[in-house]
């Protein structure tokens, strides 16, 4: 299905010069309204079959796994903060990041949408060692798209091969499960989700681009 981009959410910035096309879309409610946007990074290491992630130990998304990233500081490129971010959450690390995705968060408890800029690895150097705000672990990526499904509606499995946990989608923010599984089969995408006071998601939208 061909997104239309007439479609395509507020604020959520797309050059058009590549196509898109629908991913999934939920809610019926009007989009939240954005002023402004603040720049942020994510970066999802891969290897072997296996997903680093990291547990929040504190500040915002506490409690929840999710990749590595923070703010775009001052005269920095995405690039240039995501590698920053990596390497300071993960003690050390240094990897070869490749961008993949563009996404637009929004909430009623935030003035500010975050624009985050999301980037992959497979290659990376060093140690991954926990650090004062992050607490890495590898988790398994289901092989198939059925099995991701599965492990998606039925959480907390351990993959037989390697004795990991498959990915914790119960344990992460609510919209990953609608478009980690692409991000990590190699897609590219753009995509908006708004989330309400108590946290849930209320209204999203996801498109591939190609």
């Amino acid at each position: 299905m061909s997104a239309n981009p007439a479609k395509i959410p507020p604020g959520l910035q797309h050059d058009g010069l590549e196509a898109l096309s629908l991913l999934c879309q939920s809610g019926s409610m009007d989009w939240l309204p954005v002023a402004k946007a603040k720049l942020y990074t994510n970066a999802f290491v891969r290897q072997d079959g296996k997903l680093l992630l990291g547990y929040k130990k504190r500040g915002f998304g506490k409690g929840l796994y999710n990749g590595f990233g923070g703010k775009v500081d001052k005269g920095e490129t995405p690039a240039e903060a995501a590698a920053r971010e990596l390497e300071g959450r993960l003690s050390g690390i240094t990897a070869q990041l490749e961008h993949r995705a563009t996404l637009l968060f929004m909430s009623p408890e935030i003035t500010e949408a975050a624009h985050i800029e999301v980037y992959y690895a497979e290659k990376f150097e060093g140690t991954v060692t926990e650090s004062e705000e992050m607490r890495p672990e590898w988790f398994a990526i289901p092989d198939t798209e059925a099995r991701h499904k599965d492990v998606i509606q039925n959480p907390k499995q351990v993959d037989d091969a390697s004795g990991l946990r498959f990915i914790p989608y119960d344990e992460m923010w609510e919209d990953d499960a609608l478009w980690l599984p692409a991000f990590l089969s190699g897609h590219r995408f753009i995509g908006r989700a708004d989330f309400g006071i108590d946290g849930h998601l209320q209204k999203s939208w996801f498109a591939l681009a190609s």
